[in-house]
């Protein structure tokens, strides 16, 4: 996927249909399928996000054209004005438009992908999770022995990317207290370094080294020194 930086509240970019085949979508189902055209767009705006530092917090203005090898997409966020009122959107151009708040410039986004409804699985909406990176393996297979007394209540995957090695980590609450998950935590980031890297993106480009149960697999691999 190609990317290019318009300016501080735009970002373009294009993607070919090969691309979105690759991704595990089909060319039809991005116009008729309105939940997995939502998934697409997000997980290419997370990608964006990841790249370009372009956080969505708030309205947008989408515009998607139909090229003959690919979708060319503009992204521009808005703002709310200070009384309140308007949506002020910022063109291509410098200038800026105004839309009453009632306008919700975010149905021209369900229009197009969808809602963006993040978890989709209502069952994640009790699940702590956390991604850290490490610079070396070596701190992987430190902090897999300094958890060996790790109980049930948690699911970890590794995975490598771009020379540093992931570790998505979900807990689960009706197993871990918010004590003990604040403390396993507190264990990781000795190890650690807190990621803004997200999940979508390690799926789609890191390699997965475990897909579960890590700590373990990792204490088995590379056991104490004696």
């Amino acid at each position: 996927m190609e990317i290019e930086r318009i300016n501080e509240n735009t970002v373009k970019f294009y993607i070919s249909y090969i691309d979105i085949e690759d991704r595990g979508f089909e060319r039809e189902e991005i116009w008729y399928n309105r939940e997995r055209s939502e998934q697409l767009f997000w997980q290419m705006m997370d990608e964006v996000n990841y790249k370009e530092d372009f956080n969505v917090d708030g309205p947008l203005w989408i515009q998607v054209q139909a090229l003959e090898k690919g979708l060319e997409i503009i992204v521009t966020k808005a703002q709310i004005s200070k009384n309140g009122d308007n949506i002020e959107l910022q063109t291509e151009d410098g200038n800026t438009v105004d839309f009453p708040v009632d306008k919700k410039i975010e149905n021209m986004l369900e229009d197009k992908f969808g809602k963006h409804e993040e978890p989709l699985d209502e069952e994640d909406d009790d699940k702590l999770w956390i991604i850290a990176d490490f610079v070396d393996f070596e701190d992987v297979i430190q902090l897999s022995h300094y958890l060996d007394d790790l109980q049930e209540g948690t699911m970890e995957t590794l995975y490598h990317y771009n020379n540093k090695y992931y570790l998505y980590m979900e807990f689960s609450e009706e197993e871990l207290d918010e004590k003990q998950q604040e403390d396993i935590i507190s264990k990781v980031f000795e190890f650690a370094d807190d990621s803004d890297i997200t999940i979508h993106v390690l799926e789609e480009y890191g390699k997965k080294i475990f897909e579960e149960d890590t700590f373990n697999k990792v204490r088995s691999h590379f056991p104490v020194q004696v």
